[in-house]
């Protein structure tokens, strides 16, 4: 049989084994949450600096420090990051 009906196949085994309540094979990878101000204050920008710096609007960037709303999906990933390391950020970013 060819590759792509054993890949279909695989994919179909997999999500009946899923939907059968099966142990997932792949880790879920959860993001945890972000102090946004904290970070900002961490990094000394101010919310304009900080949010063209690294692509966020400064609505955006308020809705978060106000606590209004929380950064979800790729945007906590990528502050994750920038907690972690901002300097290997910007130097990405700037390339």
């Amino acid at each position: 049989m060819s590759t792509a009906f054993d890949s279909i196949k695989r994919g179909l085994l997999e999500a009946i084994d899923h939907a059968q309540g099966g142990a997932p094979q792949a880790r879920v990878h959860r993001p945890r949450p972000v102090d946004v101000k904290v970070l900002r204050a961490k990094v000394n920008m101010t919310q304009e600096q900080f949010a063209a710096r690294f692509g966020f609007s400064t609505a955006t960037l308020r809705h978060w420090e106000r606590g209004d709303r929380t950064p979800q999906g790729p945007a906590l990933v990528l502050l994750n990051v920038i907690d972690h390391n901002p300097s290997a950020v910007i130097d990405a970013l700037a390339a």
